[in-house]
């Protein structure tokens, strides 16, 4: 059976470790930077160059920068009064997104004990410190076991503070029938209910 040189085979196995890239995928990704020839395998090679190089995490917020402080901390123009934390800095660009207009906080994780994931893995000392400068802290974890107890381990630490903790809503869907939703995403919309 015939087999790719050794450096195609490295470059295959590079790809895979990219989330949702499987084998067959990430041999068509190779062989498409090859058949492609040097131009886009320079362009590729130098823009993973610069990543490496370039990109850290903002000294405050932990969001990715190129700089001590990311576009959203030097950015004059924000709410300063509301802190939004994610769990990580992709989160950001959804909640950008979505409107949301004030400042950020990456902890880097959810609380799992399974996966050996503890609060002092996180960054939540800096979250706590932050609070003092905030008047709400939205928690934007994600509708799961390990975010939701997150959530409850960050609004537990700020329970005595003056800052309002506020959690994301969860429920239907824009443009979602009650028929095809499940119980739970049910039972969460009903107990989440607002008035109109």
């Amino acid at each position: 059976m015939a087999s790719f040189p050794e450096p195609i085979t490295n470059l295959i196995e590079s790809l895979s470790r990219l989330p949702g890239v499987g084998k067959k995928t990430a041999q068509r990704f190779a062989l498409f930077l090859i058949k492609e020839g040097s131009d886009i395998l320079s362009e590729f090679s130098s823009s993973l160059d610069e990543v490496r190089d370039r990109i850290s995490y903002c000294s405050v917020c932990n969001n990715f920068s190129d700089s001590e402080l990311c576009n959203v901390c030097s950015d004059d123009n924000r709410d300063k009064s509301i802190l939004c934390v994610c769990e990580k800095p992709s989160d950001i660009i959804l909640m950008e997104k979505a409107g949301y207009n004030g400042l950020y906080h990456v902890i880097g994780g959810l609380i799992s004990p399974i996966d050996n994931i503890n609060p002092e893995d996180l960054f939540i000392d800096s979250l706590i410190e932050r609070s003092n400068d905030v008047s709400e802290i939205i928690l934007a974890t994600n509708a799961s076991v390990e975010g939701d107890a997150t959530a409850l381990y960050i609004s537990n630490l700020l329970d005595s503070s003056s800052v309002t903790v506020s959690r994301l809503a969860r429920g239907m869907p824009m443009g979602g029938s009650i028929e095809y939703i499940d119980e739970t995403t049910l039972q969460k919309s009903i107990s989440d209910r607002v008035v109109i």
